[in-house]
């Protein structure tokens, strides 16, 4: 079953996430690039949509629209920026950068269109953390939280890699 993932998005401790009844959800990225120097990681925090335009089903099972995941996402830049290790000790990476991509920013940058998603970036401040993201135990960003299950057919998904 296929789940989708909708309204009232929000921040909540840090953590991006849609929040109505209290199901639990979390979405798995891989970091995409490193710069050692000044330990910055960025990747996708979560597709919603690929390139080729079908919805993307997370490791859960779940469907975010690109709607619901900007609004989780400016919420979040709003209210944190603070991330944690593994959903438990904070404040051991910043946020740096973040932009939600849709088809109407990809064509207002003059861009190909490419994946519906968040990226960001983030300073790693903590040493260990640091470590852990450089010897590749950390290879990808979650995001986690709460929202409202609603079973959804959707033709044409493809499961998150």
């Amino acid at each position: 079953m296929i789940l989708l993932i909708e309204r009232n998005a929000c921040c909540v401790r840090g953590r991006v996430c849609c929040s109505l009844f209290g199901v639990s959800w979390e979405i798995r990225a891989r970091v995409a690039k490193v710069d050692a120097e000044q330990r910055l990681a960025f990747g996708w925090a979560s597709v919603a949509v690929d390139a080729a335009g079908r919805p993307v089903i997370d490791h859960q099972g779940d469907l975010i629209p690109v709607e619901e995941l900007e609004r989780a996402a400016y919420q979040y830049v709003v209210t944190s920026r603070d991330a944690s290790e593994m959903h438990g000790r904070r404040g051991v990476a910043q946020l740096i950068e973040s932009v939600v991509l849709t088809p109407e920013k990809y064509t207002a940058l003059g861009l190909p269109l490419g994946p519906s998603g968040w990226w960001v970036g983030f300073r790693v401040t903590d040493d260990a953390v640091w470590q852990r993201v450089k010897a590749g135990d950390f290879r990808e960003f979650s995001i986690g939280g709460s929202a409202t299950r609603k079973p959804v057919a959707v033709e044409g998904a493809i499961r998150a890699e």
